[in-house]
């Protein structure tokens, strides 16, 4: 679904074991704990928690090569300013939203150039690791201080006004307004009023003056969204304010100057329209300097998860609660097509995080459209215990017995330990939650967590 991170932990053996975990979890399939055998020059990523005199020594040889280091400290040593875009910094009792955070954190930097790297903070409305999010990042970064007109296009909730917002938040009129107008949703009779303001007793119901979006725009940038929806009438006046820089409010004659930056969009297809007789081919034309596409969330897949992170720390910002996704269910978010696009994954989190306020969303509690089997959820990956010392494999129980026998007893315990973790994990340390989580009672679950001796 996304690019291959190879990764590296070094930590003692119980957060080595939480991080294995959450990186199974997550899909993460090339991850190791095997330092002693690694050369850094072949990882993009190593997690250290408290290390070794060897270990330290071994990250110290490290150092020259490209490897990044994602450090993982005690909660109250990580002050909100290392948690910055800027920095790779995890909690010890992290969870595996924070975990998403920083893999993509570091999938950025791996991605973007290094005169980019400051910048990164700018362009957060574009979100994703996708090769052509990347790309619409890269020009919009390189048009955004040009001053020209920019024409972006793409399907209807794929994001287009959040790429106009990170242009105008990149270029020299970031301290000026962004004002945004729809003009497919205003009445054709109200939309020049709109636009260009107008005069008291312009026409019925104008009992005072009032100024349009050119003028609220003044030094920034005016986005005129659907651009496509103009009509004809509307489309010769655009035109002339794009060439001559200047226009006058309705029911007035004094001119006045358009100091703005016009960014457009639609999701239809402007030369049909201009085939068909729709859309004025002069316009095009000045709109479409610099053309931006914006692609349907179908075809990067791999964005998702990022999506559902930034989309889930809105939600809990707006006060709705916290959203918690299962892996099987984020791997059948990846298959759905999306004609919605982010608006729609957008309105599914709202409703999950409304119906689900104190549990994990699995596979089975998504809307019957949304699901995709368990065959669809990635290969099963292999975790180390430390403390069973016994291989087992996520998702799957093989029914095939070996040839040469085993250990049934430790492999049912490492199985059981590996369900009973990842149970904590996901609930955040909650008990109750997590028995309720395994259709375990909470007396029994307890039970289990000492005879196995777990960390809680």
């Amino acid at each position: 679904m996304h690019s291959e991170l190879k990764l590296l932990v070094l930590a003692p053996p119980e957060l080595e074991h939480r991080l294995l975990t959450l990186l199974a979890a997550l899909g993460e399939s090339q991850v190791s704990s095997d330092w002693r055998s690694a050369k850094p020059s072949d990882w993009h990523g190593v997690f250290c928690g408290q290390l070794s005199a060897e270990q330290d020594a071994w990250l110290s040889r490290a150092a020259a090569s490209h490897l990044q280091v994602i450090s993982v400290l005690p909660a109250h040593l990580v002050k909100a300013d290392l948690e910055s875009n800027s920095t790779l910094v995890l909690k010890d009792h992290c969870y595996y939203l924070e975990v998403l955070e920083v893999l993509y954190r570091l999938r950025a930097r791996l991605s973007a150039p290094k005169e980019l790297l400051s910048d990164m903070a700018l362009s957060e409305e574009v979100v994703g690791v996708s090769p052509a999010i990347c790309e619409l990042r890269r020009l919009t970064r390189q048009v955004a201080d040009k001053g020209v007109t920019v024409l972006i296009t793409g399907p209807s909730g794929a994001g287009k006004e959040l790429v106009a917002r990170s242009l105008h938040k990149q270029s020299r009129r970031r301290d000026s307004p962004f004002v945004p107008i729809n003009c497919g949703a205003i009445p054709r009779e109200l939309l020049e009023s709109e636009l260009f303001g107008h005069e008291r007793g312009a026409f019925t119901g104008a009992i005072s003056s009032r100024a349009g979006r050119f003028e609220l725009a003044e030094g920034g940038t005016l986005f005129l969204d659907e651009i496509g929806d103009m009509p004809l009438d509307m489309q010769v006046k655009i035109l002339r304010v794009i060439q001559e820089r200047q226009f006058q409010r309705v029911g007035s004659d004094k001119t006045r100057f358009a100091d703005v930056r016009i960014v457009a969009a639609t999701h239809r297809d402007l030369e049909a329209m201009i085939a068909a007789g729709e859309f004025r081919e002069d316009l095009y034309y000045r709109l479409n300097v610099f053309p931006l596409r914006v692609p349907p969330l179908v075809e990067r897949a791999e964005d998702v998860p990022h999506l559902v992170r930034v989309l889930c720390q809105q939600l809990r910002a707006d006060g709705l609660g916290e959203l918690r996704l299962a892996g099987s269910a984020m791997a059948s978010l990846c298959e759905h097509h999306w004609s919605g696009n982010i608006r729609e994954l957008a309105n599914l989190l709202e409703r999950l995080t409304i119906m689900y306020p104190d549990k994990v969303v699995g596979l089975g509690d998504l809307p019957d459209n949304y699901r995709y089997g368990e065959e669809h959820w990635r290969e099963s990956t292999s975790i180390r215990s430390p403390l069973a010392g016994e291989v087992i494999e996520q998702n799957v129980l093989s029914a095939s017995l070996p040839a040469e026998g085993l250990d049934m007893k430790a492999q049912m315990q490492a199985l059981e330990r590996a369900w009973i973790e990842q149970a904590l994990l996901m609930h955040g340390g909650v008990v109750s939650k997590a028995a309720q989580h395994l259709g375990l009672r909470r007396t029994t679950l307890i039970e289990k967590i000492r005879k196995l001796a777990i960390h809680v």
